[in-house]
């Protein structure tokens, strides 16, 4: 299939194959420096792996860090683009734009879109292959409706990127427990709650009546970067977090984030069973969490899923099986002001800054 006759805004014709889809589900791009209308050309000088295509990387090759730097390399140089074949799932990128109408050149900027559907060639790189992070050379393209932004000048570059791979996850969190919390107090429910635990000990009383106003937050993986910046979106939009994580060095990773710590295998359902989150946000980047997630959520809560780790099938027929009444929502990794939200997390939350340090030492 030859290139169609005008640029498309949103890349289509920069796919090779296969013909008629969108340059995410698509098999190869075209990744050549030569910019179409609308496009805008960066030069490369990082990618930051998503988490579960890392993981999935690492597992497979055994932790041999020149295996994984070669595999991923190799999927950039057959496909055009960063797209793990497994995990389905990229990353994201920093570059210096070296022409287009997006930025001025010479801007340092961040891609907010996925390496799956951006055009990329790496021509060098120093990298080791033992970390998410890869410091590269190479071009990438921008198409028209690809969403950037600027690096800010005060945090280093490395750490920027990291939090913005993930600045998705606390703009949805804030959303939802936020509407959650204006819905339970227009309903009502905080005036009745207090007429239904008159007769009870007046401290359970107030715990009832403040479980109406303030909702219950479980975050699955909350000492990772999705997770660290989900729990301070949570309570700074009215929510009561539990931050749930796998051993006692990422317990004391969260202490202070989360209202309350567990240390707990975010796959073993009962061990999350009772639980009983309004709201439960799962950031663990492992599959075979979704059972787990569901029976931590109560009856009417909603779970959103924020790992590239997860099976949507498993999720839609493990809530039916187990006659879960949960919405689910699929984390969508863009929201208006989404990475101004986290960076302004992690400037004014010593703690989220602190996860984010300790997982780029």
């Amino acid at each position: 299939m030859g290139p169609l006759p005008t640029a498309s805004p949103i890349g289509l014709h920069r796919v090779l194959s296969p013909p008629g889809v969108l340059p995410q589900a698509a098999r190869r791009l075209d990744a050549s420096p030569g910019l179409w209308p609308g496009e805008t050309r960066l030069r490369v000088e990082r990618l930051n792996l998503d988490a579960a295509s890392y993981r999935q990387l690492h597992g497979k090759h055994h932790g041999d860090g020149a295996a994984v730097r070669g595999e991923v390399l190799e999927i950039i140089r057959t496909r055009g683009k960063m797209h793990n074949p497994v995990t389905g799932s990229g990353g994201m990128l920093v570059g210096v734009v070296e022409e287009g109408p997006a930025f001025p050149a010479g801007t340092r900027v961040a891609t907010l879109v996925s390496l799956t559907l951006t055009p990329l060639v790496i021509t060098s790189t120093t990298w080791d292959g033992l970390s998410e992070q890869v410091p590269c050379d190479g071009h990438a393209i921008l198409f028209e409706r690809s969403v950037a932004a600027e690096l800010p000048d005060d945090l280093p570059v490395p750490l920027a990127l990291a939090v913005m791979d993930v600045c998705g996850a606390p703009a949805l969190t804030e959303r939802v427990v936020q509407k959650y919390r204006d819905m339970e107090m227009a309903s009502g429910q905080a005036g009745c709650a207090v007429a239904d635990f008159r007769d009870v000990e007046p401290a359970q009383a107030e715990r009832a009546v403040r479980r109406y106003r303030d909702p219950v937050v479980a975050v699955l993986g909350a000492a990772g970067k999705s997770g660290s910046l989900s729990l301070a979106a949570a309570r700074r939009a009215g929510g009561r977090t539990i931050g749930v994580v796998v051993n006692d060095r990422e317990a004391a990773t969260v202490e202070g984030l989360a209202d309350e710590v567990l240390v707990a295998d975010a796959r073993d359902a009962v061990a999350l069973s009772d639980l009983r989150a309004d709201v439960t946000v799962v950031c663990v980047d492992v599959p075979g969490c979704e059972h787990a997630a569901i029976l931590a959520t109560r009856d009417g809560g909603t779970v959103v899923f924020f790992s590239m780790a997860t099976s949507f099938s498993a999720a839609a027929l493990g809530a039916e099986g187990l006659g879960a009444d949960v919405t689910m929502l699929i984390g969508n990794g863009y929201a208006p002001g989404h990475a101004e939200l986290a960076l302004r997390l992690l400037r004014e939350e010593p703690g989220v800054r602190a996860a984010f340090e300790e997982r780029l030492r």
